[in-house]
């Protein structure tokens, strides 16, 4: 997505804060952000034409469909995540296992049967976590000759399933 200014600048202008839970500290400081989908929408809610006015039609056209072979399909009782992410300076401080909990509750709120996310191989301290708390590798995807382009070889599909008593 870079260069990073224009990044941040097509993040900033796309994020929609009515698909994410947050972590803050006691001085209200943002530590952390577990973003998710729904058929209705999801954290990030650019579009083309947003990425368009960011990078240019060509810029942003080329990127679009690189991030299209991402994209995830919403499934019948599934919360699909849509990133986690928690400041540096708060990584190990429980953050992003505070923000899973959130996210199982915020499921669990809306009769969801489980939690899929996807983690990529260079985040093996991601994916400790995410099995840490229960979830478990249900298939891959592999980038091929776009590893170049994303940094990163493969994706790893998990999934929480959330237990039937806690639901109800």
């Amino acid at each position: 997505m870079g260069p990073d200014a224009r990044a941040l600048q097509f993040f900033c202008g796309c994020l929609n804060p009515d698909y994410a839970l947050v972590a803050r500290d006691e001085q209200g400081r943002l530590l952390g952000v577990a973003g998710f989908q729904t058929e209705a929408g999801g954290l990030v809610a650019g579009s083309l034409q947003d990425m368009a006015q960011v990078y240019g039609w060509f810029g942003g056209t080329w990127r679009g469909l690189l991030l299209s072979a991402l994209e995830r399909k919403i499934q019948p009782g599934v919360f699909q995540m849509d990133g986690l992410f928690v400041d540096a300076s708060a990584r190990g401080l429980g953050v992003g296992t505070a923000l899973l909990e959130a996210v199982f509750q915020e499921a669990r709120q809306r009769n969801l049967d489980s939690v899929q996310l996807d983690v990529i191989d260079t985040n093996p301290r991601a994916r400790a976590l995410y099995e840490r708390v229960g979830f478990v590798p249900i298939s891959e995807e592999k980038t091929g000759p776009f590893v170049y382009i994303f940094g990163f070889s493969k994706a790893t599909r998990m999934q929480k399933t959330l237990s039937e008593a806690a639901r109800t």
